[in-house]
């Protein structure tokens, strides 16, 4: 999978950017704050529709404008493909070749990206939010049927949380249509989840060895379903807990079970992470974890992502700089951004073509 073009209309600090591809790997160089970052995040938004940076798509409209427009043109197999994204203070409208779509579900999955950048720690330091969002949007990258699970999941918990809330007495038939429906939606995520998480670990183990010398590393998903490979089974499971907890709930007039309250855990040498680890361990482990998702790109699902490397080398020590290269440069497309060259292998600026940065505007080499 290869970007060929990228043009970008009232996005961020840029009024109109077009960019052309011809080399698989792309350095961006410039100080801070003139526009590197916006020209990576912008990628990331024609993959996957939203950014990583902000959760308000209004954010990304350049100031004074209407809206912002990112177009992307995409080679995969010899065919090529034109995506579009328009954001306005209405919404958010996607089209491919020039088709609009009617659902943003539909657009998703088919640009495969992975992005790196200092922010990642929060994956591991911050709250369960944090990681449920992670993880949320890359299987979501991977699984079209995740995104609608999980529409359907929000949609189906909000009717039955206002109905705790509001309710003096409970239409048992109606409360247990929609818990019903909860359950069933529960299995699908929790089983789409726990499937993304032993693919994870299937690769994990390996690049972590290969970066550090060292291979205790697992990732644990946290869910109150207790992990059961039969449906049927689960279903059961899951109606106890809920029937279980009914008096709870109308109590406290909420939903209290739930893949929304699930979390994820990095553990190494047997120690949980999270919230214990070391700057160098949280810094190590999210990077082996999305180096891990590459792996499950090419060899579970035949794909080359497209990799947005942000200013992240100068983090990195130069035996951790070789180990990672040596996983990224075997024929995928790179982004990467950095204030210096001199942060870069040469191997890989020898390989490159290099875009200067400066107050918004581009121009092709050094």
């Amino acid at each position: 999978m290869i970007l060929k073009k990228l043009e970008l209309k009232n996005f961020r600090n840029y009024d109109n950017l077009e960019l052309n591809f011809d080399k698989k790997i792309n350095i961006f160089i410039g100080n801070n704050a003139q526009g590197k970052t916006n020209i990576l995040e912008s990628i990331y938004v024609l993959a996957l529709t939203k950014s990583h940076r902000t959760n308000k798509d209004t954010y990304l409209i350049k100031q004074n404008s209407l809206f912002t427009k990112v177009i992307g043109s995409v080679e995969e197999n010899s065919k090529s493909t034109n995506y579009e994204i328009l954001i306005n203070t209405e919404g958010k409208r996607v089209s491919i070749n020039s088709n609009p779509l009617k659902k943003v579900s539909e657009y998703l999955s088919r640009i495969n990206a992975i992005m790196f950048c200092p922010d990642d720690l929060e994956i591991i330091k911050g709250t369960p939010l944090n990681r449920r969002s992670f993880f949320n949007v890359e299987i979501s990258g991977l699984s079209n049927n995740y995104v609608k699970y999980l529409s359907d999941y929000n949609k189906i918990l909000k009717t039955r949380n206002e109905y705790l809330k509001t309710t003096e007495k409970v239409d048992f038939d109606y409360f247990n249509i929609i818990t019903d429906k909860l359950i069933m939606l529960n299995i699908q995520i929790y089983k789409e989840r726990r499937d993304f998480v032993n693919k994870i670990n299937k690769y994990i183990k390996t690049i972590y060895k290969d970066i550090s010398g060292k291979e205790d590393i697992v990732v644990k998903y946290d869910s109150f379903i207790d992990n059961e490979e039969n449906d049927k089974y689960l279903y059961f499971q899951l109606q106890n807990k809920y029937e279980g907890s009914f008096n709870n709930e109308l109590y406290q007039k909420v939903t209290l079970l739930g893949v929304h309250k699930d979390d994820f855990s990095i553990f190494i040498d047997g120690v949980k992470i999270n919230n214990y680890g070391s700057q160098g361990q949280h810094r190590i482990s999210i990077l082996c974890l999305k180096l891990a998702e590459i792996e499950i790109y090419k060899n579970e699902y035949k794909k080359e992502p497209i990799l947005l490397l942000d200013d992240i080398f100068s983090e990195l020590d130069r035996i951790k700089k070789v180990n990672i290269i040596n996983y990224i440069k075997n024929d995928l497309q790179v982004f990467i951004t950095s204030t210096d060259l001199d942060n870069i292998d040469k191997k890989i600026v020898k390989d490159a073509d290099i875009f200067t940065i400066k107050e918004g505007k581009v121009t092709r080499g050094d």
